[in-house]
């Protein structure tokens, strides 16, 4: 079952062993975001195409990373971003991030789907990192409604108007967690890694050896 969604934010040219771990799990991954340099970047990366690449060929979503800024990041600069993550890496995906959870945010979030799915997008991520308005759950594949630290996930509240959807319409995504721990979200991603950069650490059980 693919259930995990990996945002793994390290140069592949850096570390090697883990990009080859996420290609060994394939089959076990909803997809992985890239994202170069807090998106696309200014220029192509060899090495993230190259990386992009084998993801794509053992079937796994690539999803481009793009900074919605809730809300406050242009609408054209966000297309953009998912344009040039189309065009340079192949993405077949998009993940926005930063993504309002404001019901009167929706109409520009609802702009930017539809000119997700017009550059390419087949699936659709919008992470929130907290529950949204219900409207949210339209316009995307699948909602981030947690992300954030361990500590703050074990008394995570779940509305109910999460269970007129299914399961895995929804990603937790979890840091600074112990060996074992596990999430409760059919998509999700539970990593070791703290500090102002958690995602640079892959989920337990795809941790390369050193």
């Amino acid at each position: 079952m693919k259930t995990l969604l990996v945002p793994y934010y390290e140069h592949p040219a850096e570390q090697p062993n883990a990009w080859d771990a996420l290609v060994a799990a394939a089959p076990r991954l909803y997809g992985v975001v890239l994202n170069p340099a807090s998106g696309p970047g200014e220029a192509p990366d060899a090495a993230f195409a190259a990386a992009a690449l084998r993801l794509r060929e053992a079937g796994v979503r690539v999803l481009g990373y793009a900074d919605t800024d809730y809300a406050r990041r242009p609408h054209a600069e966000v297309v953009r971003d998912l344009l040039r993550h189309r065009d340079w890496y192949g993405a077949d995906g998009a993940f926005l991030d930063q993504v309002s959870a404001d019901p009167g945010a929706l109409p520009h979030y609802r702009r930017l789907a539809v000119a997700a799915r017009a550059a390419g997008s087949a699936s659709l991520v919008l992470n929130h990192g907290v529950h949204p308005d219900p409207g949210y759950a339209a316009l995307a594949d699948l909602l981030v409604t947690f992300e954030g630290p361990w500590d703050a996930y074990r008394t995570l509240d779940v509305p109910a108007w999460t269970e007129g959807h299914p399961p895995e319409h929804f990603c937790h995504l979890v840091y600074g967690a112990p060996p074992g721990a596990r999430a409760s979200a059919a998509v999700h991603c539970v990593v070791p890694g703290t500090g102002a950069h958690p995602w640079g650490t892959l989920p337990y059980p795809l941790e390369p050896a050193r």
